[in-house]
C-alpha cells in the first residue's frame, strides 16, 4: 500500500510539474494559446491556387501564424516537453519562413525562398518528419513538387529580364550583393551546405567537392565552370544537367554576368 500511495504522489507532483513547466517557453512563445485570427496567407500576391493550396494545408501550421491545433495537440501542448517541441519546430520554421509576411519580403528573398521550398520538399526534408507522422496527409507528392517548381520558374519576370541585358562585363562588387541576396540560402563560400562550397568553384570541375552529395547526374557531367557553362547553368540548370538537384536560376543576364566575376574573383585568391 505503502509503495503504492508513493507511486500516486509521484506521478501527481510530476503531472503538476509538466503542467508548470509547459507555461515556460525556453525557445521562444509561439502563441499557440492566442485566439487573435492570423492575416490570409499571401494575401497580396499572385500564385497558383493548387500552390497555394498545399502550402496552407501543408506548411502553414509551421511556417505562417495560422497554426492549427487538433484536440490532440491542443491537449500535448498543457504538459512539458511536448509543448517545447512543438513551440521549438514552430518558431524556427517561422523564422525561416513565414508564408504570412510573404508580401514584406524583397523580390529577391522571395525568388531565394521560392527555390528553397522546392529543394526541401523535393529532398522529402520539409514537413519535417516528427509533422509527419502524425499529419500523415501532409506528405510531399511529386504533383506537389512540379507545381511548386513551375511557379518558382514563373515568378521570373521576362519583360524585366531582357531590359537588363547590357552588354557589358560583370561587376564582382555587385556580383557579391547578389551572392548574399539570392545565393546565401543554400550556399556558402567556404563550406558545404544544401549545396556545396564555391569558394573555388570557378575553373572547377562540376561534381569534384570532396564530401558533398552530389547527384548522379552531376557527378556524371564533368563540366569545367567557366564564363560560358556558368552562364548557361545559372540561366538554366536542368537545361545543362537534366536530372540535378538545382532548383534556383538567374533569369537577367547582367545579374549572371555579375555574379560570375565575383566567384571567379574570390577563386583567384
Amino acid at each position: 500500500m505503502k509503495s503504492a500511495r508513493h507511486a500516486f504522489v509521484g506521478c501527481v507532483i510530476a503531472l503538476a510539474s509538466s503542467l508548470l513547466l509547459a507555461r515556460v517557453h525556453p525557445f521562444g512563445d509561439a502563441g499557440l494559446d492566442a485566439a487573435t485570427p492570423a492575416p490570409p496567407l499571401m494575401a497580396h500576391s499572385s500564385i497558383p491556387p493548387d500552390v497555394r493550396a498545399t502550402l496552407t494545408a501543408k506548411c502553414a501550421d509551421c511556417h505562417s501564424l495560422q497554426t492549427r491545433l487538433p484536440v490532440y495537440d491542443r491537449v500535448a501542448i498543457r504538459f512539458a516537453p511536448v509543448s517545447w517541441v512543438l513551440e521549438r519546430d514552430i518558431i524556427e520554421g517561422r523564422r525561416n519562413l513565414n508564408l504570412s509576411i510573404w508580401d514584406r519580403y524583397s523580390v529577391d528573398q522571395q525568388r531565394t525562398l521560392e527555390a528553397k521550398i522546392v529543394q526541401e520538399t523535393r529532398a522529402r526534408r520539409m514537413p519535417l518528419p516528427q509533422y509527419r507522422i502524425i499529419h500523415t496527409s501532409a506528405r510531399i507528392t511529386d504533383a506537389d513538387v512540379q507545381a511548386f517548381t513551375q511557379w518558382m520558374r514563373s515568378t521570373a519576370d521576362p519583360v524585366r529580364a531582357a531590359a537588363t541585358q547590357p552588354t557589358q562585363i560583370g561587376d564582382p562588387v555587385r556580383g557579391r550583393e547578389i551572392f548574399e541576396k539570392r545565393c546565401s540560402g543554400c550556399h556558402a563560400l567556404e563550406q558545404n551546405r544544401e549545396g556545396p562550397r564555391l569558394q573555388d568553384v570557378y575553373g572547377r570541375t562540376s561534381g569534384t567537392v570532396s564530401g558533398f552529395p552530389y547527384s548522379p547526374a552531376l557527378l556524371k557531367a564533368h563540366i569545367v565552370w567557366n564564363d560560358a557553362s556558368l552562364d548557361q547553368w545559372l540561366a538554366d540548370p536542368d537545361s545543362v544537367v537534366p536530372g540535378n538537384d538545382m532548383d534556383f536560376h538567374v533569369p537577367q543576364g547582367q545579374e549572371r554576368r555579375d555574379l560570375i566575376r565575383f566567384l571567379q574573383q574570390i577563386a583567384a585568391k
